[in-house]
């Protein structure tokens, strides 16, 4: 890349390339941005934020723009939020959110809009949750979540709700689990994850199932379980090879889910590994 950065979002664009934004370098929090072409393998700089910012989140919205909000820089937490036009390579700032936040989620619905979830000010986690409508370009106060998380994931199930889980509190790590249901804009509470553990992820498998590695709880995890929407409930499966946590987990066309990088608590990694998700899809046919 042109810049060196760490704590930066990285989203896939509609034309195939990826848009890296912001981060931290040693000069201190980034606007700028960065487009990454798969056809030349080539970096090229585009259109610089607004705000410096890292610890942020993106989410590429269905008309191919990417909403960029919240995090941290220019030594405060941030509410605001700005959009990125591929067309243009330029940003545009849009309505800031009712929360400042950073290190939460932020999920597309099946309607468009974005639901934002939890993060931190601080060491104070919150529970609050919000929606943006890319028509508006206003963000809409809804129902908070039962428990108060950052660090955590939310992913989109086939059915439209959004499964959040785990996290952290600041006070311990989380294994509870709770579901947003858009079409009420209500939290109930799901099946809990059998470790708690922060800074994990969760990947929607083509069955349906959400699979979640790694993470920290005291220590990096290697473990791995899998999640039922049909049941609400979470099953243990092989674990990693390595502990890690703030890593990535990337499910392939060819049916495997590669896991790369991360921290192990005290270094960082460089190691991956490939898990053969078709077992996990077809061993109930």
């Amino acid at each position: 890349m042109n810049d060196a950065r760490g704590e930066h979002t990285a989203s896939i664009l509609m034309n195939g390339k990826v848009l890296i934004t912001g981060g931290l370098a040693t000069r201190g929090f980034l606007n700028s941005s960065e487009l990454y072409d798969p056809s030349t393998e080539t970096w090229t700089t585009t259109g610089s934020m607004t705000n410096a910012r890292g610890e942020h989140i993106t989410s590429v919205l269905a008309d191919g723009k990417v909403l960029v909000t919240g995090g941290y820089g220019d030594s405060h937490w941030l509410n605001s939020a700005e959009l990125y036009d591929p067309s243009t390579e330029t940003w545009t700032t849009t309505g800031s959110m009712n929360n400042t936040r950073s290190e939460h989620t932020s999920s597309v619905l099946a309607n468009g809009n974005v639901l934002v979830t939890g993060g931190h000010v601080s060491i104070d986690s919150l529970a609050s949750a919000e929606v943006y409508d890319p028509s508006t370009e206003t963000w809409t106060a809804t129902s908070s979540m039962n428990s108060a998380r950052s660090e955590h994931t939310a992913s989109v199930l086939m059915n439209g709700k959004v499964l959040v889980a785990g996290g952290s509190n600041y006070s311990h790590s989380l294994n509870s689990a709770e579901l947003y249901d858009p079409s009420t804009q209500t939290w109930t509470i799901t099946g809990s994850m059998n470790h708690a553990r922060w800074k994990h992820t969760a990947s929607v498998l083509r069955n349906g199932k959400v699979l979640v590695t790694g993470g920290f709880d005291h220590n990096a995890l290697n473990s791995a379980e899998l999640y039922d929407p049909s049941t609400e409930l979470w099953t243990t499966i092989g674990s990693m090879n390595d502990a890690r946590g703030e890593h990535t987990a990337s499910v392939l066309t060819n049916g495997k889910m590669l896991v790369t990088g991360g921290s192990n608590g005290g270094m960082a990694l460089n190691s991956a590994e490939l898990h053969k998700l078709i077992t996990l899809d077809d061993r109930h046919h």
